[in-house]
């Protein structure tokens, strides 16, 4: 539960707001001192300040003292100044210092409500910012902040600067080639090329000259010579993807690469140097390969001088979440939705999946959502998940169903009546007050169906 740090001297108006507030941890301050020892002890994200304290009820020299203090203390928190309504130039200079928002009495609940919601969403929202950037590796788009992948971090940067060849293992869509680059970047080649190559996705007879190059005239079709991939990261380093996928042979001829650091262009006679770095991923086990024989064990040795194993998504924890709101924040700016969160529904969906594609999968299904989402709180229905502790209870919940189906009756009235309000009321045999109660109430807007 959130905590709301409500500051004001009057008896009645902090039993007000304490109701008010039922669905936040409300502390009370009544004067500046306890205010400031409030912010100290609780580290509120959000205050709501009354200017007019004692010894100084009438004027707001005490409220503005207690606004600096605060902000000294913890300048993230958002104080939201309540002055009555001959105080508008107050409530500017303390605009001015650093407030967050400022209220003029009497107190409406309802509006403070929205004032102090939004407070505390931009506030999340900074925090969530502040993680992200935090637990990255340094910003080169790995992201975590659970055991686990700050073991994976760590050894990253380890790796980074030497010349071991790296072996990276991991479900597909976990991010391999991520931490390839952030090796890459993190490492003193950072200014030279970064080659990848996804040994999976060329067919054999085609991935040899892909690798090597080849000469003019080596086969059909060479009409000039042309590098290839390991060639083109001299002085670099070269991503091998799915390295198990290789064929048996061409594994010899890059064993004698990794060994001896020169190569043939197909149809060549004369050996290349090349000084590259080596980042190889495979999702398969190597080792069951090696035991049968589809995998060179003198290559397996050679290309795991370090390894490194991302664990998937399900086994992160906390990055999910941390993942997800990254992913929502990415997709909200890319797709021009902004003030977009997800519902507590949602936030159980996400950490119950058991996310089988791993992180490719996590963004596909926010971007679906930011796309799908009626309102500003993306559901799980948006995310295409429901939650197996969820599953039966939305089933029972007649409130949500009937409101999902006078949802749906809008929907498709509007789109008949392409968008007229008068139209669609008849359609759906109710007033244009109460059509328009119903269009407010889920977020609705005529305009998109004329």
């Amino acid at each position: 539960m959130e905590l709301l740090l409500v500051v004001d001297d009057d008896i009645g108006l902090q039993k007000q707001l304490k109701w008010t507030f039922s669905q936040y941890k409300v502390v009370i301050a009544g004067d500046r001192n306890t205010a400031v020892n409030a912010i100290r002890r609780h580290e509120p994200k959000v205050v709501t300040l009354d200017l007019g304290l004692p010894p100084d009820e009438a004027n707001a020299s005490e409220g503005l003292q207690a606004l600096k203090e605060i902000l000294a203390l913890s300048p993230k928190t958002k104080v939201i100044v309540i002055t009555g309504n001959d105080q508008k130039e107050v409530a500017l200079e303390a605009i001015s210092m650093g407030a967050h928002d400022f209220y003029q009495k009497p107190i409406d609940e309802d509006t403070l409500s929205v004032i102090v919601e939004r407070a505390f969403l931009v506030a999340n929202l900074e925090l969530e910012n502040a993680a992200l950037k935090q637990h990255s590796l340094d910003n080169h788009g790995f992201i975590g902040n659970s055991p686990k992948i700050q073991q994976v971090s760590r050894m990253v940067e380890r790796i980074a600067p030497t010349e071991v060849t790296t072996l990276v293992l991991g479900e597909s869509g976990t991010g391999k080639e991520v931490i390839a680059k952030a090796i890459h970047q993190k490492s003193n080649r950072i200014n030279k090329p970064f080659i990848a190559i996804n040994c999976a996705s060329i067919p054999d007879n085609l991935l040899e000259s892909e690798l090597f190059g080849y000469e003019r005239g080596a086969f059909t079709g060479a009409i000039k010579t042309t590098k290839g991939k390991i060639e083109c990261a001299n002085g670099g380093t070269l991503f091998l993807d799915e390295i198990g996928d290789m064929s048996y042979p061409l594994q010899a001829k890059i064993l004698r690469f990794l060994q001896e650091k020169v190569i043939e262009r197909v149809g060549g006679r004369s050996e290349i140097q090349i000084d590259a770095k080596i980042v190889c991923a495979t999702h398969q086990n190597l080792q069951q390969m090696v035991e049968d024989r589809t995998f060179r064990e003198d290559l397996f040795y050679r290309i795991s001088e370090v390894t490194i194993n991302i664990p998937p998504l399900r086994d992160r924890g906390e990055d999910i979440l941390l993942l997800a709101r990254f992913f929502l924040q990415q997709s909200s700016k890319q797709l021009n939705r902004a003030d977009l969160s997800f519902s507590k529904d949602a936030i159980n969906a996400l950490s119950s999946h058991k996310w089988p594609g791993n992180i490719r999968e996590l963004q596909n299904k926010i971007k679906s959502a930011v796309i799908m989402a009626d309102s500003k709180h993306i559901n799980e229905m948006d995310l295409g998940l429901i939650s197996a502790s969820n599953e039966n209870s939305l089933a029972l919940n007649l409130r949500q169903v009937r409101e999902d189906a006078e949802k749906n009756a809008i929907r498709k009235a509007l789109a008949y009546a392409e968008g007229n309000i008068s139209n669609t009321a008849n359609l759906l045999g109710v007033t244009r007050p109460t059509l328009y109660s119903l269009l407010e109430k889920f977020s609705i807007e005529s305009k998109e169906f004329s």
